[in-house]
């Protein structure tokens, strides 16, 4: 790393942003861990822009590795990638961002065994997954541990957003899943998957969208500026469908 960014080159990076925070507002993200479960589409969005708000420690999870049909949605994909693991690659990409941002990469599954260890007590856990039995297992750990879950989701051209935590209605009630109020055993878990089990479409531009709305919603979290969209509210946009945005006619 050139000299100039060994000493203040945090702040440098920051700078353009340094008029709608404070400085103890910014150092308090510079000192928070959030945990990014999923580094696809919604997760590297997420990653880079947490990375690029200043965010300090950041944990980052996924199995998978790129492959070309990641390319249209997956900003940390490229053909160089192409059969690498998420996790590592992004790691790498990070690093070439924002260097201050100290990265836990897991090249695992999260599941009910190794769900504390990755989560652990960070601030916020948010989430970048394509799979809703994996849902409802953060919403459940965050609940239990008064952890602050980002949910965003897409489907096409539409997407949505909310934000959990431990005075909000749950995930499963908001959603009215089959699992809400059960034991998470076998048999609710097939009904949760049974919900959907296809691949959904997704235009690029609508996974980066929420991601960057997910990764702000953690930045008000944690500076505590602006209202966060907490549930029941929910976002929910349609980039086909301009009623569903607010316009402001000139």
């Amino acid at each position: 790393m050139p000299e100039r960014y060994t000493g203040m080159g945090y702040w440098e990076i920051i700078t353009r942003q340094m008029s709608i925070v404070t400085k103890s507002q910014q150092t308090r993200f510079k000192e928070s861990e959030i945990a990014v479960i999923g580094c696809g589409g919604l997760g590297g969005t997420i990653i880079e822009m947490l990375t690029r708000m200043g965010l300090g420690n950041l944990t980052i999870i996924d199995k998978d590795s790129f492959d070309m049909s990641n390319l249209n949605r997956q900003v940390m994909s490229s053909i160089d990638s192409i059969g690498k693991p998420k996790s590592e690659v992004t790691k790498e990409k990070i690093r070439l961002i924002n260097p201050y941002v100290k990265v836990n990469a897991i090249n695992e599954e999260l599941n009910e065994t190794n769900l504390e260890k990755i989560i652990g007590n960070c601030d916020i856990a948010i989430d970048a997954l394509d799979n809703i039995v994996t849902r409802v297992l953060v919403s459940r750990y965050t609940k239990e541990k008064e952890i602050s879950f980002v949910h965003g989701a897409v489907h096409g051209t539409m997407g949505q957003l909310t934000v959990f935590n431990k005075n909000t209605i749950t995930y499963e009630e908001l959603f009215s899943l089959p699992s809400a109020g059960k034991e998470l055993n076998s048999k609710t878990k097939q009904e949760i998957q049974n919900i959907s089990q296809s691949t959904p479409p997704v235009i690029g531009p609508i996974a980066n969208i929420i991601g960057s709305l997910e990764a702000f919603e953690a930045f008000k979290i944690i500076t505590k500026i602006g209202e966060v969209t907490l549930a029941p509210k929910i976002l929910n946009l349609d980039l086909l469908d301009l009623s569903s945005l607010s316009c402001l006619e000139l």
